[in-house]
């Protein structure tokens, strides 16, 4: 996005960020209404402005602020996340652990897993996994939609026992 802003306009995002922050705008929507109304912007290049000025962005944001910000009054979840994020890594060094604003991503070609603190007691982990069997803990999707086809909530670190790493396992597998 940052090379096609260039390319359109002919200035780098850094010259537009600055451009930005001395008009000290309070909020998103005014910084893309004025990129787009006073200096002709798209919105698909307006918004990625407004984001990197404000330092919105996941981008933005350091991967351990993120996952901090997810736990924080949720910090006696953290452990399970820990523990997820343990076992994966050893499926093999094509894991990529991306932390999101609410969640945490886990991908090889794809997202096969996604990890999020859904309430003050729980961890729902969403799975990508190709006509799986539903059980009493292996839902349906649930509130992931598209993003995962299963669901697993968990409220203790020793909920992660051999059956969920096998899940877990599998949509690994699929997911390459």
């Amino acid at each position: 996005m940052e090379k096609g802003l260039l390319e359109k306009t002919g200035k780098p995002l850094k010259h537009w960020i600055s451009i930005v922050r001395k008009e000290n705008f309070e909020k998103h929507g005014q910084i893309i209404s004025y990129l787009k109304n006073e200096l002709n912007f798209t919105h698909g290049f307006a918004n990625f402005v407004a984001h990197k000025s404000r330092e919105s962005d996941a981008g933005s944001i350091n991967s351990d602020d993120l996952i901090e910000n997810q736990y924080s009054g949720k910090e006696s979840l953290k452990p399970i996340l820990d523990a997820i994020l343990e076992i994966v890594k050893d499926f093999g060094g094509d894991v990529e652990i991306a932390p999101k604003k609410s969640s945490v991503s886990l991908r090889r070609k794809r997202q096969f897993a996604l990890v999020q603190p859904s309430t003050k007691t729980r961890v729902d982990l969403g799975l990508k996994l190709d006509n799986a069997t539903l059980t009493d803990r292996l839902e349906d999707s649930g509130p992931f939609g598209t993003m995962c086809t299963n669901r697993v909530r968990l409220t203790t670190e020793s909920e992660i026992d051999n059956e969920l790493v096998s899940w877990l396992k599998t949509a690994y597998e699929q997911a390459g």
